[in-house]
């Protein structure tokens, strides 16, 4: 098991009740790394549905405080069971109160037909061609940055730019045994808010809104590929930034969409 996988690792101790323990070493600031909460909510909203025919179509969640690393409980309460959609609460709790909490809609499959992707693939160059840029907690990035590999292609740092975007390949520097919807949100919150782009320092931002669209089964994708991050930061009003986010394969496949409401904190 790499390390995602054990730290994704819950323990059912009744239905719907999950025990997680969250390791050092994923921490973005004083807790864990939004995308690996956001994951733990998944996977264990997924084990609670238990229906194979029923995927995850849409997970909307709030980060209401940061997760310690250490032991937390997950909590999944079904909200209803419809003939088609099953949709189901999650909350995380740590130290008795909930640290994040979600509301996940899984749907069997219903008209294949109706199929369409309106955005345009990014024009990018092929990974290999992309310099990985070194970024861990050693050199002013965020400590779970150790797990990750980034390939920057339209993502500049603290430019004082004129438009939020960030761009490039990124991809977990051990694959991880099970990938899934989780893994796929993971990987969508694991790149830099777009809006340092317009910044011309560092400032603390944190992720307090995440919702999430799996577009495609991810255990038929290439564990050791990147995936293409694009996301833009469109607007920013009374110290909060609302970022869109996409993810692509290689071959130009759309795999998830993603929107985050960013909390400037100073």
């Amino acid at each position: 098991m790499t390390d995602l996988d054990v730290a994704l690792s819950l323990e059912s101790s009744a239905p719907g009740r999950f025990g997680a323990v969250f390791p050092d070493g994923w921490q973005q600031g004083r807790g864990a790394f939004g995308g690996l909460v956001v994951a733990a909510l998944v996977r264990a909203a997924a084990a609670t549905s238990a229906d194979l025919a029923r995927t995850l179509r849409s997970l909307t969640a709030e980060l209401c405080g940061p997760t310690l690393p250490g032991p937390a409980d997950i909590l999944v309460e079904p909200l209803r069971i419809g003939s088609g959609v099953s949709t189901l609460a999650v909350s995380l709790v740590q130290a008795g109160e909930v640290q994040a909490h979600a509301v996940a809609v899984f749907g069997r499959e219903r008209d294949a037909a109706a199929a369409w992707t309106e955005l345009a693939p990014p024009a990018a160059p092929p990974w290999p061609e992309v310099p990985v840029l070194p970024l861990s907690a050693a050199v002013g990035g965020p400590v779970f940055a150790q797990h990750v590999e980034f390939r920057p292609v339209r993502a500049p740092l603290f430019a004082g730019g004129d438009e939020a975007r960030a761009e490039g390949w990124v991809r977990l520097k051990q694959p991880p045994a099970v990938r899934d919807a989780a893994w796929l949100a993971l990987l969508c919150d694991a790149w830099w808010p777009a809006a340092f782009a317009r910044m011309t320092a560092p400032r603390p931002m944190a992720t307090i809104a995440f919702t999430f669209q799996p577009l495609v089964d991810a255990s038929r994708l290439d564990p050791e590929a990147p995936v293409y991050h694009r996301a833009t930061a469109p607007v920013a009003r009374g110290g909060y930034a609302v970022e869109l986010r996409e993810l692509w394969s290689a071959d130009g496949e759309l795999l998830a969409l993603n929107q985050q409401t960013f909390a400037v904190i100073r």
